[in-house]
């Protein structure tokens, strides 16, 4: 397996901003955003049952413990279409445990302690089912699936600097929230692709109150309503985005590299956000920033990414954006 063309094969953005970081980073970022794409192979493919895909999630979680052979996993998804870019890396699964190997021993073990915990909190929210109630059940999928990435991506940021380990009390709470503001925006964008595989992600407590149902959000005569509803979810990402800078305002000025690599999927976001926000499209499609935007972020935030002032301007001239137009990167 090529880890670097496999990465830009399932992200190109994530990719982006892993190619950022520091060499003795880069290799274990690849490989734990790799196994965690498993997860979300295991979790999100079309072609796997609820029950089957907890069933995969759990033996995949042994897996990495190494209490069952890889092969048995394998072999259960050997039908999937190899030609999503998600399944080429669930089916080559021991290749990417073989690379792991090769990483340093406290560096596997942090791997795999964070993607082993991803691996069961999914498990456990597709035998939940596919409606949120709460917003503290929202908050809990997100944690499972994008909380305890932050997570992992601090305690290897502090494998590699003194100064972030020890900072590593400050930036852990800070680091779960980065990863819940990522995943608001991935609901409020996805809103529409998530109702047509059957799931909404949007708390039942958001939209009841208005008189809506599940099905009733994506109804042409209920859009006023609805925008009600991602008006709320867009503050509720705003909150996490906030913490998300704060995040990275943390991180050593002479850590350049690392602070790009967190810079650029939370200014993406933002700009999504902003993006989404009173946008009835948001319902009928997803958003998704430009490649012009994207690229216009890497340079931007390039030159002027180490002064925290001009980062918190620039992120606050993100949000303040609205646009209409809707095109795919």
């Amino acid at each position: 397996m090529q880890l670097r063309e496999t990465l830009r094969n399932v992200s190109r953005t994530f990719a982006i901003s892993i190619e950022q970081l520091p060499l003795a980073l880069r290799g274990a970022v690849t490989i734990a955003y790799l196994l965690f794409r498993v997860s979300d192979c295991l979790e999100d493919n079309d072609q796997l049952e609820r029950g089957q895909k907890a069933e995969l999630l759990r033996l995949w979680a042994q897996a990495l413990r190494g209490i069952v052979p890889v092969s048995s996993l394998i072999k259960m998804i050997a039908h999937l279409d190899e030609s999503d870019p998600e399944v080429y890396v669930a089916r080559h699964a021991d290749q990417l445990l073989d690379e792991l190997h090769l990483l340093p021993e406290t560096i596997q073990e942090t791997i795999i302690e964070h993607v082993h915990r991803t691996s069961l909190g999914m498990a456990r929210w597709q035998e939940h089912g596919p409606v949120i109630n709460t917003e503290a059940e929202m908050d809990d999928y997100m944690h499972e699936v994008a909380g305890r990435v932050g997570y992992l991506l601090t305690d290897l940021f502090g494998w590699y600097s003194p100064i972030i380990r020890k900072r590593k009390p400050q930036l852990r709470p800070l680091a779960r929230e980065f990863g819940l503001a990522l995943q608001t925006v991935n609901i409020i964008r996805g809103m529409r692709k998530d109702y047509e595989r059957g799931w909404i992600f949007v708390p039942r407590t958001f939209y009841e109150p208005l008189g809506l149902t599940a099905d009733g959000l994506f109804a042409t005569e209920n859009h006023d309503k609805t925008l009600q509803v991602i008006a709320r979810l867009a503050d509720k990402s705003e909150a996490h985005l906030h913490h998300g800078l704060n995040y990275i305002t943390s991180i050593p000025r002479d850590h350049y590299r690392i602070r790009l690599a967190c810079i650029w999927p939370l200014f993406f976001a933002i700009k999504t956000l902003a993006v989404s926000r009173d946008n009835v499209h948001v319902i009928l499609s997803e958003a998704k920033i430009t490649r012009t935007e994207v690229m216009d972020i890497i340079r931007n935030t390039t030159l002027m990414g180490w002064s925290d002032s001009w980062l918190r301007s620039y992120y606050s001239r993100l949000l303040a954006a609205r646009k209409t137009q809707w095109s795919q990167t």
